[in-house]
């Protein structure tokens, strides 16, 4: 039973990551796929808080114009940034 609900969870996961914006989807995507299992349990919760964030704020920080104020979304942000561009964010 516990694999069924995580396979769920998963799928779940996933259809959250489509966005609005395709930079986003670009990048959240394969993040989930090919990341996400790696993650400790506080940046797994800290990547679920992401996807709740409206595409726009999100967009400006993914390309860098803003940082999130909140110190675990800034955190999530920079290990998602550092996989596509390793050592070009600063948070």
């Amino acid at each position: 039973m516990y694999l069924e609900e995580e396979v769920t969870d998963f799928k779940r996961l996933k259809w959250h990551c489509r966005r609005g914006m395709l930079e986003l989807d670009l990048l959240l995507e394969p993040f989930l796929e090919e990341e996400f299992e790696k993650l400790e349990a506080a940046d797994k919760k800290r990547f679920y808080q992401l996807i709740q964030v409206e595409d726009q704020d999100m967009f400006l920080w993914f390309m860098q114009k803003e940082v999130p104020k909140d110190p675990d979304l800034a955190r999530i942000v920079k290990i998602i940034l550092d996989r596509v561009q390793p050592q070009n964010y600063n948070a």
